[in-house]
Formats: structure tokens, C-alpha cells, sequence
């Protein structure tokens, strides 16, 4: 007996050391990267905003993808906004700062409803919302579910349709066991992500490339903390719980809708997201652009004409709510 359990530490050895090596590693990033903005209270958590532009401007909100994080849109496109807008970005419920309880749900109906709580506590009327991919149908699902919420949509590369498959580069996410996910997250994620990285951030912006800076400007090491890994886990693994429903209301939005994509995105097709919406939604329109997924990040200005544009289309009577 006392073999076998002198094996079993040595065993467990290698995992006490990567588990070190994760809760050190994560500890560092926040510190490196620490909250730049406030913290709403929202049922089942906390969300992290950050404000900016004219008091009393239209509001715009900025709902980041799919294990992203509110810096996504600090290469231009919020600073470029807050000329004229005020402007409003949030880590999504678990991610970047933002704190999400473990029995809330990752749901987009569940995230929606936190947004729509935001709106109402920051009193930003019915805002301009850009969503991006994920972002997107989360920003949908506001507008379906709390339509007093929303102005206008602005979507960015949206996730529009619940998928048949995830996507090549996010199948770590879908380890669907919770202690297994858990144990992976605070064990081998982190050091995986730290060697594939430039792997996956070459699969996510394809065929652009990452900023060299990404990682600290965007944000991007927040991907190597285990409970950016679980977040985004949870959140791709509750697409289904909720997407088709949204789906099937599309076509009840009376609202201004307005899709950009790029041609070349190797993450979600501009066919079956972005024109697959705009053929449900009355008057909706859509953009084509050269580039890939991450165009918040490669392409702010285009992105930010694109934006002013939408939020132009709303009534003053009605971003007033």
C-alpha cells in the first residue's frame, strides 16, 4: 500500500507543477494587465465596463467574441467612436475581468440579460450594439429578447447560425466532462496555449496578421488564464442551448440591422452567417470587405465608418427608449 501510493505522488508530481505553473502564470497577467474600468453588479456576477466620449452623446456598446476581451477594440475603433459617441465596452460575463458565478448559465438569452441590466443601470437608452462574432449573437439575442435595449445593430463578423461543428482551432473547448475541463484549464492549458499561440492567433486572423503587439495591446494574454479557457469553454459549449431559438426570430426584428464581413474569414462564413441573416431580416444590409475574422482588431477605421453608419440610422426618439 504504502508502493502504491508513493507511485501515485510521484504521479501527481508533473500536475502539481503545471498547476503552479497555470495559478503563477495567471497571477502575473493580471497584474500585468490589470481592470481598466469599473464593475457593474449583474445577476450571477460582475461586469467590467470601461466609458468614454461626450456625456449626453448616442450610446454605443461594444460586446467582444468568442474568448476575447474588451482591449479587442483598442486598436482604434473605440477611441475613433468616442468622437462622437459614447461609448461603452464590457468583458462579456467570464471574460477578461468580468466575473461570472459557475452555476450562471453561458447561454446567449443568459449573457443578453446581463446586457440588457447594463443598459438599463448606465441609462444608455437604446444604443447603437456592436457585436463581435460571438458578440454578434449575444447582440442579437439582446435585440430579439429586449428589444427596448437596442437602437441599432452593428455586426461584426457575427455568429449568427448555432454551428453543426466548432471551428479547427477551438476543439480544446469543447472537452465536455467538468472536471475534466477543469483539471485541463488549470494543468495543460495554459503551457498549450503559450506554445501554439502564434498557431492559433495565424488560424483567428487569417489571412491577416496579428498586430505584434497583441498580446499585451489586445489583450491576448488573458487567453493563457484558466478562467479565460473555462469561460470561453462554457460559452462555446451554450450555443445550442439557446441560438436556434434566437434563429427562429429573426425575422421579427424592426429594427436597423447592418452586417459587415470579410470576404476571406476562416473562422465563420460570411454565407452562412451573414447572409443567411440578412435574408431574414427586413431591410437588413451587409458589407463585404478584404480580410478576415478579426477586423475590429486589422481594420478599425473600416470598422468604425461602418459602425457610425448604423448608429446614424437610429432616430433620436428612439435611442431616447
Amino acid at each position: 500500500m504504502k508502493t502504491l501510493l508513493f507511485f501515485l505522488g510521484l504521479a501527481a508530481l508533473p500536475l502539481l507543477g503545471l498547476a503552479w505553473f497555470t495559478r503563477r502564470t495567471a497571477a502575473r497577467i493580471v497584474q500585468y494587465l490589470p481592470a481598466k474600468g469599473r464593475f457593474v453588479d449583474v445577476p450571477g456576477g460582475q461586469l467590467h465596463v470601461r466609458e468614454s466620449g461626450p456625456e449626453g452623446a448616442p450610446a454605443v456598446l461594444l460586446v467582444h467574441g468568442l474568448g476575447g476581451q474588451m482591449s479587442h477594440f483598442d486598436y482604434g475603433l473605440a477611441e475613433q467612436l468616442a468622437q462622437s459617441f459614447r461609448v461603452v465596452v464590457v468583458d462579456r460575463p467570464g471574460s477578461g475581468h468580468s466575473l461570472r458565478d459557475e452555476m450562471t448559465s453561458a447561454d446567449v438569452s443568459t449573457q443578453a440579460a446581463a446586457l440588457a441590466l447594463l443598459v438599463d443601470k448606465l441609462a444608455l437608452g437604446r444604443p447603437t450594439v456592436v457585436g463581435h462574432s460571438l458578440g454578434g449573437a449575444i447582440a442579437l439575442a439582446l435585440a430579439v429578447e429586449h428589444p427596448a435595449s437596442v437602437g441599432a445593430l452593428a455586426l461584426v463578423a457575427p455568429l449568427t447560425h448555432a454551428p453543426e461543428t466548432a471551428p479547427q482551432v477551438f476543439k480544446a473547448l469543447t472537452i465536455e466532462t467538468r472536471w475534466v475541463r477543469k483539471l485541463f484549464a488549470w494543468t495543460l492549458a495554459t503551457p498549450g496555449a503559450i506554445v501554439g499561440s502564434k498557431k492559433v492567433l495565424a488560424a483567428v486572423f487569417a489571412p491577416e496578421q496579428a498586430p505584434a503587439d497583441f498580446a499585451v495591446k489586445g489583450g491576448g494574454l488573458h487567453s493563457l488564464r484558466p478562467s479565460q479557457f473555462l469561460a470561453a469553454s462554457s460559452d462555446l459549449q451554450a450555443i445550442p442551448l439557446r441560438m436556434p431559438l434566437v434563429q427562429g426570430r429573426y425575422a421579427d426584428l424592426a429594427l436597423p440591422v447592418s452586417v459587415l464581413y470579410g470576404r476571406q474569414d476562416a473562422i465563420l462564413d460570411w454565407r452562412e452567417n451573414g447572409q443567411a441573416l440578412v435574408d431574414k431580416v427586413p431591410g437588413a444590409q451587409l458589407e463585404l470587405v478584404d480580410g478576415g475574422h478579426m477586423l475590429p482588431v486589422t481594420q478599425p477605421q473600416v470598422v468604425a465608418d461602418f459602425v457610425e453608419r448604423a448608429a446614424r440610422a437610429v432616430a433620436p426618439q428612439q435611442r431616447a427608449g
